[in-house]
């Protein structure tokens, strides 16, 4: 995928476009016909040729409405390449029946995006499952079919952000080195040009191009529509049938595409000289499209090579510190792909020498064939991902779609079955027959004296492939519930285990039993912890990595075993972990998490390899704007001396620490100071509360710190003054615009709603008024806007700005966004702008609360100070009853501009 679609505002003007549009009317049969059902999903098919799914699900609170378009960058002609992506951002520019679609979108409470790849662009909302939610998506998404303007005014200043993003992308050498091998991979398919497109047809695209590509694929029979979550289904056909059963289809079909690659006749090579601190190495091998039975076996083998920790090409490179992480992916498309291998170089090594151990094991199977145990491991891997996404009905109504631009969608769970009976010797055959010296394309060039041929089987009929195809049983459902503040807290058991953790449980039958938990350990004080920062962020990380009882693969067998996920991080002074699971799987994920808290093991081999990933991680943001920018702002409105806990080093000085920590400090720290004597613990989802709080008192029963734990508070440092820093970054296309400050507010404070909505209305989401400047009117950023945090305990809190944008233009967005920040605190905001963010901000806290994790993080933070959901209630009447003045108030408050310290990144000898 690529990366968050654009929006933007559009006023009801310059609609020619219209007549040139097909109309909606009435069809023979505007009724749609049920075509199949596959494990709780029905398809349906009205006579025009729409075609959509229903997948009911009573546990979620939201409703997703997904739209796939089958059109991608593969679809696209000589001088169009980009054009489907840049469509794709002109479709929210507003349609016949919603010329502010940003704004509709926002009043809904959606959750929106849109994204483009080689075989399909999609556009979806996920929004509080209500039925006017229901039928506002599936009539915006009609009226976006047919009815979008694409003006070439808008086009004008949309060209500028998509181009900023192309400049995004060509910071990164590691996705430049990737687009430079597909290129050289396929040279006849459009699979070699990247959807992003060529700079140069971003910028000279014709309006007439643009409109006739939008008539050409943006109909009637060739959508798929996903309707998941939380809806009625008889109002869902309804609703269909009035807004999509009424369209019609233009007589002529759709072309369709007939490029054939060639098959590779040697080996290919790629060498990229461009600024930054870390080596890349990489290769790519055709193989078959996703429909084609070897595509299972293929994905089987990219876990054997690079799973952590006992992948092949992990242990080869990353263990032996050749390369500090490995990655093998079979991209899944329509036509015959490639497998893509690429490793990060580590310091010492050469990256001919990683190229090299790469391709030897790739290329050289057949000397050490792969094991059953090799390939149950792997499978067990991918088919523990596929049941999470299938508990998750927003994730899948997006995820089939892939699966339906690869030829059906009902490929997303037969490959699930080809996975399952995938062996050991399909496994080794595939990597027999594809990977070839003849077939790759890599970083080097290395001549071969015997060339040699890899054809491509056919492509399969997908439809005989699919016929009858009925699937597997679908998963149990959840509950309805509706997740208002009241309802939650009536729900909700708080209590306090005897060590002092407190507990919130909140039953819930879930969509396949799930049960999300989350533990939050408490540990040290301000002098304990001095100089233990380092050390602090590698607890929670090495203790995954092995305990008395499990190695650390043996760790992740287990979590891919349980169909779970289990995961720690820490931070200085607190160890916070995480864990997804089934209801029957629940005591086993338990015993797992308490062998990683009471019996971690700290090997030393592990050590070394998460100090390489941390060390490269830092290396790489010398070079980075963004990291760079961030750092630097951070670091003046947090001016603390070295020896404070609260002090912010340097990224140089990061990785001095980095070079200076031993594993014995990160042992010393939980020896001494971890403990169960202070945190919070919340669990959601399917489980037994009784039993749930006896598991929880053995699990962390005797273990106390010695070491008191008291929490280091926070003070906001007013008194810095306002200043601009220009940090010069050779060789990137993108700059990055970061400013803060600290001003004195708590979470609790009477005038918090308001600075809350000040925020919103300035730069929380695509109608704000930073992002309308910077990108919608001057179309000089992809991503700008700003935010507002206030501490919960210490009266402390952070206003931010930001924005990325061309280096050209830095001076320009830099003017900007003073200018809209002098206008913000002298005019203030309008009756109707505020009546309008009022509405979005409600419902975009009533869409929260309808994601479990969100939920679970929420009532973690009120454990902390014995907050309920009460608080969210009166925070929810308190914006409902804002009044101009409360906002412009605050805006006067904790919005004081002239303090801001501003960082600038980016390379701007280039202007």
């Amino acid at each position: 995928m690529r990366p968050r679609a654009l929006f933007s505002r559009l006023p009801m003007s310059a609609l020619t476009l219209l007549l040139c549009l097909p109309a909606l009317t009435s069809a023979q049969d505007p009724q749609p016909q049920k075509v199949t059902a596959v494990e709780g999903i029905t398809e349906y098919r009205f006579a025009n040729g729409v075609r959509f799914l229903l997948f009911p699900d009573a546990s979620a609170s939201n409703v997703t409405v997904n739209m796939t378009v089958l059109v991608g960058s593969r679809h696209e002609g000589y001088g169009e390449t980009g054009m489907a992506h840049l469509l794709e951002h002109m479709l929210f520019k507003g349609s016949k029946a919603f010329p502010d679609a940003d704004q509709a979108l926002k009043d809904h409470g959606a959750n929106f995006n849109g994204t483009t790849w080689f075989d399909r662009t999609n556009y979806y909302e996920t929004m509080p499952g209500t039925d006017a939610n229901l039928e506002f998506g599936i009539r915006f998404e009609a009226d976006r079919l047919l009815n979008c303007f694409i003006k070439r005014e808008d086009l004008v200043k949309e060209m500028t952000v998509v181009r900023n993003e192309f400049e995004m992308g060509e910071n990164s050498p590691e996705r430049v080195l990737s687009q430079r091998l597909w290129a050289s991979a396929f040279e006849w398919h459009n699979y070699g040009k990247s959807t992003i497109g060529n700079r140069s047809d971003i910028e000279r695209v014709p309006i007439d191009n643009l409109q006739g590509f939008y008539r050409k694929y943006y109909r009637p029979d060739n959508v798929l529509m996903v309707i998941a979550g939380k809806f009625d289904e008889a109002k869902a056909l309804a609703h269909m049938s009035k807004y999509f059963g009424v369209l019609k289809s233009p007589a002529e079909p759709i072309p369709a595409t007939y490029t054939e690659e060639p098959v590779q006749d040697g080996e290919r090579t790629v060498i990229l000289r461009r600024a930054g601190k870390v080596a890349v190495a990489s290769a790519m091998y055709h193989i078959p499209s996703m429909a084609h039975d070897d595509h299972a076996a293929l994905m089987v083998l990219s876990n054997i090579w690079d799973m952590e920790p006992n992948g092949r090409m992990y242990k080869a490179l990353v263990e032996t510190k050749k390369a500090t992480d490995i990655s093998a992916m079979p991209w899944a498309l329509h036509d015959p792909g490639v497998m893509e291998i690429t490793a990060n170089v580590g310091e010492n090594a050469k990256p001919e020498e990683v190229r090299d151990i790469l391709l030897d094991i790739a290329e050289n199977m057949a000397k050490n064939p792969v094991t059953e145990k090799e390939v149950e491991r792997s499978k067990q891997k991918y088919l523990s991902y596929w049941k999470q996404v299938m508990s998750k009905s927003a994730v899948l109504a997006i995820r089939v779609s892939e699966s339906e631009a690869s030829g059906d969608w009902r490929l997303f769970f037969l490959y699930r079955d080809r996975v399952e009976k995938v062996t050991a010797k399909d496994v080794q055959r595939v990597a027999e027959k594809y990977f070839l010296t003849s077939n790759r394309t890599v970083g080097l060039f290395i001549p071969t004296e015997k060339p040699q041929r890899t054809p491509l089987p056919e492509q399969p009929d997908v439809a005989v492939l699919l016929k009858d195809y009925k699937g597997q049983a679908a998963l149990t459902e959840g509950e309805k519930f509706e997740p208002t503040p009241e309802n939650i807290e009536k729900r909700v058991k708080r209590l306090t285990l005897s060590n002092g953790l407190k507990v919130a449980l909140f039953p819930k039958k879930t969509r396949g039993e799930t049960i999300i938990g989350s533990f939050s350990l408490r540990f040290g004080n301000e002098q304990s912890l001095k100089g233990q920062a380092t050390a602090a962020e590698f607890l929670g990380p090495m203790m995954m990595r092995g305990t008395e009882k499990y190695t650390r693969q043996e760790i992740l067998d287990t979590i891919d075993n349980l169909d779970s996920t289990l995961s720690f991080r820490s931070d200085l002074g607190v160890l916070a972990a995480s864990f997804q699971t089934k209801r029957k799987n629940l005591p086993q994920i338990l015993a797992l998490a308490k062998s990683v808290f009471r019996e971690p093991t700290f090997p030393e081999k592990e050590f070394d390899i998460l100090r390489a990933e941390d060390k490269q991680d830092l290396e790489k943001a010398l070079t980075d704007p963004q990291r760079l920018a961030v750092t630097y702002v951070a670091r003046k409105i947090n001016a603390y001396p070295k020896d404070n806990v609260r002090y912010r080093p340097t990224l140089e000085e990061s990785i001095e620490r980095l070079n200076a920590l031993n594993l014995k400090d990160v042992k010393r720290l939980y020896e001494d100071q971890l403990g169960a004597q202070a945190g919070e613990i919340v669990l959601l989802g399917d489980f037994d509360p009784d039993a749930i709080v006896k598991d929880l008192e053995q699990l962390f029963a005797g273990w106390k710190s010695k070491i008191p734990y008291q929490r280091i508070t926070n003070v906001a440092q007013t008194d810095v003054k306002g200043e601009r820093e220009t940090i010069q970054v050779n060789d990137k296309e993108n700059a990055l615009y970061f400013a803060a400050l600290k001003i004195e507010l708590r979470d609790d404070a009477p005038d918090y709603a308001s600075a809350l909505m000040a925020n919103y209305l300035l730069g929380d989401g695509f109608t704000s008024r930073i992002m309308g400047r910077l990108r919608q009117n001057e179309g000089w950023s992809y991503g700008a806007g700003s935010t507002l945090q206030a501490s919960s305990q210490d009266k402390v809190g952070t206003f931010q700005i930001y924005a990325i944008c061309n280096p050209k233009v830095i001076d320009k967005v830099d003017g900007a966004v003073q200018e809209e920040m002098q206008k913000y605190v002298k005019e203030g905001v309008s009756a109707d702008e505020l009546d309008k963010g009022k509405l979005g901000y409600l419902a975009k806290m009533k869409g929260a609360r309808g994601k479990d994790e969100s939920l679970v993080a929420m009532l973690s933070a009120g454990l902390v100070i014995d907050r309920t959901f009460d608080f969210y209630a009166d925070i929810e009447k308190r914006i409902s009853s804002l009044s101009v003045k409360d906002v412009n108030q605050a805006i006067t408050s904790y919005m004081p501009y002239t303090r801001l310290v501003i960082g600038r990144a980016g390379d701007f000898k280039k202007k």
